[in-house]
């Protein structure tokens, strides 16, 4: 995965973060707190899935080495994964994923409807696809956090707790280098940062009726986009890979 050029680098951090947010919502699969939410949750993980094939697919594509999104998704290893630390971090509670979701999905509804206008038609088909699913998963999340943030003081305080623990996380979605402002110069994504300020925006409307106050951090987690990630991500590939590991090639 050496001297990738700027958007097959774009792309796989796009799809890792697809992939690796499916794989913890999944988590959720027969231990939501209620048959609705396990449904929903495992409906989430699916059209995470599906985005997380679409990138790696278009990203495998770009390499031009015969790969596809199932060996991108399983045979790399860690340091080769490039999505953001926010999307790894372990379940704590059904809080933890409410926020987390809320955050992510903001980000993806602003990220994804600047992509759909992008010149380049795969990634506009994509984002196209994206926001449609994106729209409901921000919906359901933030309703979810304005009543538990809203609600009895142990969940009130478990939802603060979640967002404390997430916020230092949120920083590094917003980071850019050279080869992502090349390519955002040539009008192919959006200006990451420039998504900061209405993100903030959505963020803090919804904690506000969540009666929850936004973190006062100076500092912020970061290194997934290059590869340096917690010991989590480790543990997410040790089980989702195994059966690829275990089996290289084989066929059903």
């Amino acid at each position: 995965m050496n001297n990738q050029t700027p958007l097959l680098t774009y792309c796989l951090r796009l799809g890792d973060n697809a992939l690796i947010q499916s794989y913890r919502l999944s988590e959720w699969c027969s231990n939501g707190p209620i048959l609705e939410e396990d449904l929903a949750l495992t409906n989430f993980a699916l059209d995470m899935t599906g985005r997380a094939d679409l990138l790696l697919a278009y990203a495998a594509t770009l390499e031009g080495k015969g790969q596809t999104s199932d060996s991108l998704a399983y045979r790399r290893p860690e340091k080769e994964y490039l999505n953001c630390l926010i999307h790894e971090l372990p379940d704590e509670d059904f809080a933890f994923t409410m926020v987390r979701l809320m955050l992510t999905s903001a980000y993806d509804m602003l990220l994804y409807s600047a992509l759909e206008k992008s010149p380049n038609e795969n990634l506009a088909a994509i984002a196209a696809k994206a926001i449609k699913e994106t729209r409901y998963h921000l919906a359901h999340a933030a309703g979810w956090v304005e009543r538990l943030g809203d609600g009895t003081a142990e969940s009130n305080s478990r939802t603060m707790q979640a967002l404390t623990m997430l916020w230092p996380f949120t920083g590094e979605m917003f980071e850019t280098d050279s080869a992502e402002q090349q390519l955002a110069a040539d009008g192919i994504i959006p200006n990451i940062t420039a998504l900061k300020e209405p993100w903030m925006e959505k963020a803090a409307q919804v904690l506000k009726s969540a009666t929850l106050e936004i973190p006062a951090l100076k500092t912020w987690q970061t290194g997934g986009r290059t590869g340096r990630h917690t010991e989590n991500l480790g543990h997410i590939l040790c089980e989702m890979q195994y059966l690829q590991r275990a089996y290289p090639d084989a066929t059903w």
